[in-house]
């Protein structure tokens, strides 16, 4: 029985377009920290130490810890503690403005609200590049940052990213759930659907899906917010009445 929600953040819960949220984020911090960088080398920097994360398989290493690595490789003159102070002060005074990206919709607080009203565990499976508080601040954008959440993946504890199926091993190992327990719920058909692989049952939101390398949709269950909502609904009743691929 599924008792357990896998959300995905950007293009599922938040109803915004992903490749513009990365441009704006990526202009918006490279103007933060123009004292110590000229922009086109800190976003190259950014993008370059993201990749880093991306591609790592090493389980003894936090993304945070490959991403700061990645970053310092690079011959900076700075002191680290002093960057990576600048980088919090980001988040917690610049990083709130991206808000204005989003597309505001009443569905993804009241799924969350609807899923903990039915006693759902839930997960953010958000791909752990970015601190918690980045994810937070997000998740305050659809005024659901103080939900019970049983796990909020950030790049403070997670060792993989999508879309390696070790980041979703290394959930299920976390919340201690069976992959039959879950649903993983996301937009981006190559790296939240991947999850089947492991047994766990997807839900593909059509809303702002991405498919960047074409790839065959396979996925349990697909549909909009609305349908999404009453999946929620319909599984505790252990029924679906959502479109099946």
């Amino acid at each position: 029985m599924i008792d357990t929600l896998l959300f995905d953040l950007d293009g599922t819960l938040l109803p915004l377009d992903t490749d513009e949220f990365i441009n704006s984020y990526l202009k918006l911090i490279a103007r933060k920290m123009s004292k110590f960088f000229d922009p086109q080398q800190l976003i190259d920097l950014l993008l370059d130490s993201t990749m880093a994360m991306v591609n790592n398989l090493d389980p003894s290493k936090t993304n945070k810890e490959v991403f700061w690595e990645a970053f310092f490789s690079n011959n900076i003159n700075i002191e680290k503690e002093i960057l990576q102070f600048e980088f919090e002060e980001f988040y917690d005074k610049d990083f709130p403005s991206l808000k204005k990206v989003l597309k505001p919709h009443p569905f993804p607080n009241k799924i969350l609200k609807t899923a903990f009203l039915m006693n759902y565990d839930v997960v953010i499976a958000t791909n752990p590049i970015f601190p918690l508080n980045a994810i937070k601040q997000r998740l305050r954008w659809i005024n659901s940052e103080n939900f019970p959440y049983r796990l909020i993946t950030s790049y403070e504890i997670m060792h993989f990213t999508k879309p390696h199926i070790q980041y979703y091993e290394e959930i299920l190992s976390i919340i201690k759930k069976s992959p039959e327990n879950c649903l993983m719920i996301g937009n981006d058909v190559e790296e939240d659907l991947i999850v089947r692989k492991l047994g766990v049952k997807t839900f593909l939101l059509k809303d702002y899906m991405i498919n960047r390398n074409n790839k065959k949709i396979i996925s349990d269950y697909s549909g909009s917010f609305n349908d999404l909502l009453n999946l929620i609904i319909n599984l505790r009743e252990r029924g679906t009445g959502v479109e099946r691929l």
